[in-house]
């Protein structure tokens, strides 16, 4: 019989409260697989017995996109009906004993543009099954807490796919007839069918063999197309640290004979934590210094580790259902996080690291929690589960993670992931599991004593705002801080009952500078210069004694907390904190404060004004202080004098006009460029040579500083028309020994819209014009430039026809369109509406092509209910052009009617 299911199903919104476990365990799988390109078949032998704790009822298997040729039972042909995707056999044999169920399936990966199941790149095969893409490979229970044994046979044409992959051991392969060949893998762990991954194609492998702390031997293979494995030694290198820092801090050895990273160009994701099969983008693995930047680098160790690491926090131990996938992806993220830290030579990187990730959760998770997709870290209902691989789930689910670790202490926090192994080994769980592991170990810890109250954080959507305000009684020598929290309605919840908030606080004398000691009145600090109060109700307060001198509070110290902090400090007082504070988080922060605070009060100023003046001389010459620091790390400075985002300021915003936002930015980086002229110079000077290329911290900050000095000296003269410093900007480009240096230098001669742009982008792509994440860069560049009389949106219509730009690839759609309608704010939002009606375009032309692609842009549109007019109304009407579309997928329409719901 032979059935054909394509297309979209029905929007059905799915709830957390509606969880039933399977009426169905399935023990063991036996795939089969021959592939071709246009025809691939599918043999699923698999052995099921019923759940003795669920009713009888019909088997459910949910499949899409497949031709179903054969179904037996027990060897025997099989009554079955279709019911949508799903295969429905109704009367399976009753009672305890197993049950054979064999499916013959046929697919088509060479048409499979939303690259989730199988499909094909650059000819050759890949699988991607998180969440929901095994339904595209064969029929089954594709949900993550069905845990089975695989054992899969690959066969295919051994001169087009030489390698064949799949999770596990290699038990057997040999030669076949017509060419063909066969590989057979046994995976030793039970998995979810989410985990399953397949590899064949044209393919050459770094390998490294190493042995671990318990003397047990181990294989570690990076696979990539031929050409590029000499890109690979510093995936290879982050993997060997990832498996030796996860044996050291945690305990947690790698438990196969072999390891196995893949990367492909054609990717919806970063990498996927497949068992023992790790599937990349290749943006993730490949790097030399001729092709890659100092962040491609960080983003590879950091993306290696974190999918390593999910082979125990993901693999050994999963999610029972999707609601709770921070479980693994929060956990995850805060060890990868962890991971690069540790591997930080000094303090001053790991803080370097830490406000980094911050930066990161404050510019897109913040406005997420304050827009129409607002969910809590484990949501209650999902209508497309694609939609919910978002920062709340990753980054706010690492931070709630680091405060169970600031709540117990960072050896307390290896305690409770003793015992979660200890008791969870092997099952899907749930975010409750995590957090009650955690506190058990923990019996004394503040987390054990509001484990409940602390749970909020899984099950309350928004930002928590913490307002303090402080008094000083100089004759009693005591200082009293007064903490409220709040947290405004999100979608579905009006109402926030009070979290538990750990906040880190110092104090610093008002006049000396100094750190102060700290006492409370009960007298249990004594002589700490930082303390840790827990916040648990909605008012609460401190009070210190025997403070000699007027202090200025230092509070959330290391963003104890992800939550914005309310507190009127003067500029005097963040000067001070910039100046002398020893925490560098919020002597970073007391910069972006002080640079914050003039954005917005020229941005509320006449709009003729030109906000070129908003910065005033006292934070000048902090910022040349900074700059010209003795001993500060050239990383830390560098953060220091990047200034706000714009859409980090137009969140600080009711009404937002973007241009008056992007104007006065714009206005304040020209001041900044010009007032501190000969002190970028000193800094390009000092940081520019640094030797034999290394993208250790230390030369990444050096580098970086140079890079900013390059950018500031080019805006400047652009802007004089000093014709020096652009022809020296020019040269460094030719010049440069690495990427990171060449790039710098291309951006800064793109960003000061300086006439030499134009010939170091076209030298720059006939350098490039083979290496594909190198081209990335180029198209991403020339999309996400600053708007000079709407220049911008035409050259990236142009793009759109470049031969090098193909829609069809996540990696180049996501460098020429995300780079506009996301990372260009002051492009983006034009007041004849042109860049609406080029976001509405591509979000139809993608969804038709990849759904989670162009559900992932519409959410460029997220916060539109912001914008002042005319970009409201416009904006509204590009949402309502998307939304009429009749057959728009799931993934896409659930974004665009959340953004217009009321």
């Amino acid at each position: 019989m032979l059935q054909l299911r394509e297309g979209h199903g029905p929007a059905t919104t799915v709830l957390r409260a509606d969880y039933t476990a399977p009426a169905f365990w399935i023990d063991t799988v036996d795939l089969s697989f021959d592939l071709d390109p246009v025809k691939s078949r599918v043999l699923n032998k698999m052995t099921l017995c019923r759940n003795p704790d669920v009713p009888v009822q019909a088997l459910r298997l949910v499949g899409e996109e497949l031709n179903l040729a054969r179904v037996l039972v027990n060897g025997q042909g099989a009554t079955f009906k279709m019911d949508g995707n799903h295969l429905v056999l109704e009367n399976l044999p009753e009672g305890s004993d197993p049950i054979a169920l064999e499916i013959f399936t046929t697919c088509n990966p060479s048409k499979n543009t939303a690259l989730s199941g199988l499909y094909v790149s650059n000819d050759s095969f890949f699988t991607q099954c998180e969440a929901e893409g095994f339904r595209r490979i064969t029929y089954f229970l594709d949900r993550p807490d069905v845990m089975a044994s695989y054992t899969v046979t690959l066969r295919a044409d051994k001169a087009k796919y030489p390698v064949l992959l799949s999770n596990g051991n290699l038990v057997d392969s040999g030669d076949l007839e017509d060419g063909r060949h066969f590989a057979k893998w046994v995976d030793p762990h039970k998995k979810p069918c989410y985990l399953f991954a397949l590899v064949a194609g044209q393919l050459v492998a770094r390998e490294q063999r190493i042995t671990s702390r318990a003397g047990t031997d181990h294989l570690l293979q990076v696979y990539v197309r031929p050409g590029d494995l000499d890109k690979t030694e510093h995936a290879m290198n982050s993997l060997m640290a990832s498996v030796a820092w996860d044996e050291a801090r945690f305990n947690l050895p790698l438990d196969l004979e072999r390891f196995m990273i893949v990367a492909t160009s054609d990717f919806n994701m970063g990498a996927m934590e497949n068992k023992g099969l790790n599937i990349f983008n290749t943006k993730y693995v490949l790097a030399n210094q001729a092709t890659a930047t100092d962040v491609d680098y960080a983003n590879i160790e950091s993306v290696v580790g974190h999918e390593y690491f999910h082979n125990w926090t993901g693999n050994r131990i999963t999610c029972r259902d999707w609601f709770q996938l921070s479980l693994k992806e929060g956990l995850t993220v805060f060890r990868d996080q962890e991971f690069s830290q540790d591997l930080c030579a000094d303090a001053s990187a790991r803080a370097v690291k830490r406000i980094e990730d911050v930066r990161v959760l404050r510019t897109a998770q913040f406005p997420e929690d304050a827009g129409p997709m607002a969910h809590p870290v484990r949501p209650d209902s999902y209508i497309e589960i694609n939609n919910f691989y978002t920062v709340t789930i990753y980054e706010k689910g690492a931070e709630v993670v680091r405060m169970m670790q600031t709540l117990t202490s960072r050896k307390g926090f290896e305690q409770g992931m003793k015992l979660y192994f200890e008791r969870f080994d092997g099952q899907a769980v749930t975010c409750d599991d995590f957090a009650q592991s955690i506190a058990d170990a923990n019996l004394g810890s503040a987390l054990a004593q509001h484990l409940p109250q602390f749970k909020r954080w899984y099950s309350q959507a928004g930002t928590p705002r913490v307002a303090a305000r402080g008094e000083f009684d100089a004759a009693a020598q005591t200082y009293t801080l007064h903490f409220s929290q709040s947290c405004a309605p999100t979608p579905g919840q009006a109402e926030k009952a009070p979290f538990v908030i750990p906040v880190s606080i110092g104090l610093l004398g008002a006049a000396s500078g100094n750190a102060l000691p700290l006492a409370l009145q009960d007298g249990s600090v004594a002589g700490a210069d930082s303390h840790l109060l827990v916040l648990t109700q909605a008012t609460q307060s401190i009070t210190f004694v025997n403070v000699a001198e007027a202090p200025v509070p230092s509070i959330l110290r290391g963003f104890s907390a992800p939550v914005v902090l309310d507190y009127d400090y003067s500029d005097a007082e963040l000067l001070t904190l910039l100046a002398n504070d020893p925490d560098p988080f919020n002597r970073w922060e007391a910069g972006q404060r002080l640079a914050l605070q003039s954005a917005i009060h020229s941005i509320a100023a006449h709009a003729d004004s030109t906000g070129v003046n908003g910065l005033n001389d006292a934070y000048i010459a902090a910022m040349r202080e900074v700059l010209r620091h003795p001993t500060l790390d050239a990383a830390f400075k560098e953060l220091v004098l990047t200034l706000p985002s714009e859409t980090y300021i137009a969140e600080q915003l009711d009404v937002v006009d973007p241009q008056r936002i992007h104007s006065v930015r714009e206005g304040m980086r020209l001041q900044l460029a010009t007032a501190l002229q000969a002190d970028w110079e000193w800094a390009y000077a000092t940081h520019k040579d640094n030797g034999a290329y290394r993208p250790d911290p230390l030369s990444s900050g050096r580098r970086a500083l140079a890079g900013m000095a390059l950018s500031y000296l080019c805006l400047a003269a652009t802007a004089s028309g000093d014709p020096v410093w652009p022809g020296k900007v020019l040269q460094r480009f030719k010049d440069a020994g690495n990427m990171t240096d060449r790039f710098n230098a291309l951006q800064a001669l793109v960003g000061s819209g300086h006439a030499l742009a134009a010939p170091a982008l076209a030298s720059f792509h006939a350098m490039f014009k083979d290496e594909a994440l190198v081209l990335d860069k180029w198209f991403a560049l020339q999309a996400g430039t600053s708007d000079r009389g709407g220049q911008v949106l035409p050259a990236v219509r142009q793009l759109l026809s470049h031969p090098d730009f193909n829609i069809r690839n996540p990696n180049r759609a996501r460098s020429v369109i995300f780079s506009y309608c996301s990372g260009n704010p002051g492009g983006f939002h034009r007041a004849d509406a042109a860049g609406y009606v080029f976001w509405s375009e591509r979000v139809m032309e993608l969804d038709a092509i990849n759904p989670q692609v162009a559900a992932r842009l519409a959410r460029a549109m997220d916060r539109w209910k912001k914008l002042a007019e005319p970009y409201r109304s416009a904006a509204r009407e590009a949402l309502v052009r998307v939304a009429a579309k009749a057959d728009l997928s799931n993934d896409v329409r659930e974004v665009v009617d959340r953004a217009l719901a009321d």
